[in-house]
């Protein structure tokens, strides 16, 4: 009878060769138990496995071994379409896009976002993923940093909270905190799990505080940090992972 593991590539190795961790890391990481391989945990160092066949998780994430898929974040600028092409000609993302990713890849937008709103989208081609992180199931949180007109009271932020009626439902915010304040205006941010199309502009005027500008900052654990509009960049596998791990894959 052959010995399971004498075939295929050690765990540690596997998981180095995908960047998860060194592969002293990932030992570390195996003996912890927090590496899992085809829904069992492994807490030995001598296990191989097929990456091609094998579902190989971390932390509950599952680890992507597919060198063909593309997980981008983008800063939108802006004045530009949250859409890959536009037929009357009008700057959008795709415009960035085109020449910067190698090779012919349908790249799906998540997260879209107003003209006049910039910030972070993310882009791939990983269907699956970015289907379920734009369903309203899975209720992926995304934050935004907004200068609205007006002296924000203190208590505005249970009042959001506690849930606001707009002509198409009530909207409840999940976090809330003013930034900063300046004569005449309030720079707040809010986290919120909702899609609908002006969301946070439409919270705020209802409230009496009209939005002056908006940046969206993070989906899930993904942040937009220092990026310069209209620059791209690779997530990380830490980043891929909590995404995965927050719908659900």
């Amino acid at each position: 009878m052959t010995d399971p593991n004498s075939e295929g590539v050690r765990l540690q190795k596997v998981l180095s060769q995908a960047g998860i961790a060194s592969r002293r890391v990932a030992e570390k990481m195996i003996l912890d138990g927090r590496v899992e391989v085809d829904g069992q945990i492994v807490v030995e160092l001598g296990r191989r496995v097929d990456p091609e066949n094998s579902e190989i998780r971390v932390d509950g994430a599952k680890v992507r071994f597919d060198d063909t898929l593309v997980y981008l974040a983008l800063n939108k600028p802006l004045g530009m379409l949250s859409t890959m092409s536009d037929e009357k000609g009008r700057p959008c993302i795709g415009d960035l896009v085109e020449h910067r990713v190698r090779g012919n890849k349908k790249l799906f937008h998540v997260g879209r976002l107003d003209a006049d709103t910039e910030g972070l989208i993310l882009l791939t081609n990983d269907g699956e993923l970015a289907h379920r992180l734009m369903h309203p199931s899975y209720e992926v949180p995304k934050t935004y940093q907004a200068t609205v007109l007006g002296h924000v009271p203190r208590g505005l932020g249970k009042k959001l909270r506690d849930g606001i009626e707009l002509e198409d439902g009530i909207v409840h915010v999940d976090d809330f905190a003013m930034i900063d304040t300046i004569p005449g205006r309030t720079l707040v941010r809010v986290t919120l799990h909702e899609g609908r199309n002006r969301i946070v502009r439409r919270l705020f005027a209802q409230v009496g505080f009209p939005v002056e500008a908006l940046v969206r900052t993070d989906i899930g654990e993904v942040s937009l940090g220092d990026q310069r509009p209209g620059s791209l960049r690779g997530l990380t596998k830490k980043e891929i992972g909590d995404l995965y791990k927050a719908v659900g894959m």
